[in-house]
């Protein structure tokens, strides 16, 4: 029997990121080792790694210019925090990160990473259902209302922008994910340590 209810655009937006999540991105992070997912194919990777105090923090990139290599790690932790605890921490948050940050602000990232793989996929799959769940409650309204100064430089743009904005950076590092693993699989690595050939400069 034909489906004819109409989606609204609200349905769209959280659809398209909840059928990437389910039908692609999840899936492909089934039997993830420790050695894949803190994998540098590359020397120089940007990584997930412990600083002096034991904390693990997701190293810095360049602000300009080309992006050094990443690990899955450093990949699914920018989807986690970058896209969705963040944001969530931002506009529908506990109250217990300030009023005056907007979502750029450092107090929403946590103190301490996952440690392994099997934490950093518990982690993903929490804060995506955190994310998932506060958006999907949203209407219309909700949706085209700006984002006000919590958005910083964005502050004009609709929540729904902001939701777009989300679902194509996790797609863009989810499939990044996906090649990494591919890569690890067909070049025999066992290691984290495991480089690529690399050619002479």
């Amino acid at each position: 029997m034909a489906n004819t209810s109409t989606p609204t655009w609200g349905d769209l937006l959280i659809g398209q990121l909840a059928f990437y999540w389910d039908a692609h991105l999840r899936p492909r992070l089934d039997g993830l080792t420790d050695e894949e997912y803190f994998w540098e194919p590359v020397p120089g990777c940007l990584t997930v790694r412990p600083g002096a105090d034991g904390n693990y923090r997701a190293d810095s990139g360049a602000r300009t210019g080309p992006q050094p290599v990443t690990t899955i790690a450093w990949r699914m932790m920018h989807i986690a925090v970058g896209c969705f605890v963040t944001r969530s921490s931002t506009f529908f948050g506990d109250g217990s990160v300030g009023d005056d940050a907007d979502m750029f602000d450092p107090r929403h990232v946590p103190a301490d990473l996952p440690h392994t793989a099997a934490e950093g996929i518990a982690f993903l799959d929490d804060s995506y259902r955190a994310w998932h769940g506060h958006v999907s409650a949203l209407g219309d309204a909700a949706l085209q209302a700006p984002l006000g100064p919590k958005g910083a430089y964005f502050s004009d743009e609709p929540m729904a922008a902001l939701i777009v904005h989300v679902n194509r950076e996790t797609m863009h590092h989810g499939g990044e994910i996906g090649l990494l693993r591919d890569l690890f699989a067909a070049t025999g690595a066992a290691r984290r340590t495991d480089h690529l050939a690399t050619s002479a400069t």
